[in-house]
């Protein structure tokens, strides 16, 4: 049998995207494939929201910038500007229904600038490689801003983000019913494994050679061989994960106890 092979790759993205797209459509459209269920969303001490770029753009680069390269050590890419940040929230994230991006506002504490936030900007979070087929996703993007750190901020949002995901639609606090939440970490960021081992997740192993890294973080990573990526590191992940059985055999638990406290 004969077969022809007429793949045409797609031309490549703009290297930066022009200032009046990097906000995303007026009104804002999330584009996110499921329902956002606020209550769920919300401890007692934080709230997340949707990371709107005109809303939250600018208060998210002041919080990182001074500390940018600490910030994003273990990350597999450095996002130097603003512009950059935005653009990655605008195709990366906006522009796919199966992942989104949250905005932490710490409820503990006030900004005299944004009053009508009820709370301090202190992070962010995101679900990406969402699989519906699977009813799978991965939290990622965690980003807990300096001067946040070591406080509640880190725990609720993780364990608001992993009521939202394995809750099912129709129980008391609602959530999406998924089966799987993941979560990557470089295997030297011993602080971003230990969260996720302390709310609950379990390690499943190494997933080798998964990432080509950016320059900027390249000391983080593995020579390669010569190919296609000439120079580019290479690195390896750790993986942890909470099912809906570890969800209803006591995760949900330990997450109800970390959010009332």
């Amino acid at each position: 049998m004969a077969y022809v092979n007429n793949y045409t790759p797609p031309p490549p993205a703009p290297a930066v995207l022009p200032e009046s797209e990097l906000y995303g459509p007026e009104p804002y459209d999330i584009n996110f494939a499921y329902p956002i269920h606020a209550p769920t969303l919300e401890s007692a001490s934080l709230k997340l929201v949707p990371f709107v770029p005109a809303v939250h753009g600018a208060a998210y680069w002041a919080a990182v910038s001074p500390a940018l390269a600490s910030t994003f050590r273990y990350y597999p890419a450095l996002l130097p500007t603003l512009a950059d940040t935005l653009a990655f929230v605008e195709r990366a994230v906006r522009q796919n229904p199966h992942a989104t991006l949250f905005a932490a506002l710490d409820k503990t504490r006030a900004d005299a600038a944004h009053p009508e936030w009820a709370g301090a900007l202190a992070g962010i979070a995101g679900l990406f490689n969402t699989a519906p087929a699977n009813l799978a996703t991965e939290l990622g993007f965690v980003v807990v801003f300096p001067a946040f750190r070591g406080t509640h901020v880190a725990k609720h949002m993780v364990g608001v983000l992993l009521r939202y995901v394995l809750e099912l639609p129709g129980a008391r606090v609602p959530g999406l019913g998924f089966r799987r939440v993941v979560w990557s970490a470089h295997p030297e960021n011993a602080a971003s494994i230990g969260l996720a081992e302390r709310m609950g997740f379990r390690r499943e192993g190494l997933l080798r050679w998964v990432w080509v890294l950016d320059d900027a973080v390249r000391e983080t990573g593995e020579e390669a061989r010569e190919d296609a990526f000439k120079g580019k590191r290479g690195r390896d992940s750790v993986v942890l994960s909470v099912c809906w059985d570890d969800w209803e055999g006591g995760v949900r638990e330990r997450v109800r106890e970390v959010l009332d406290k």
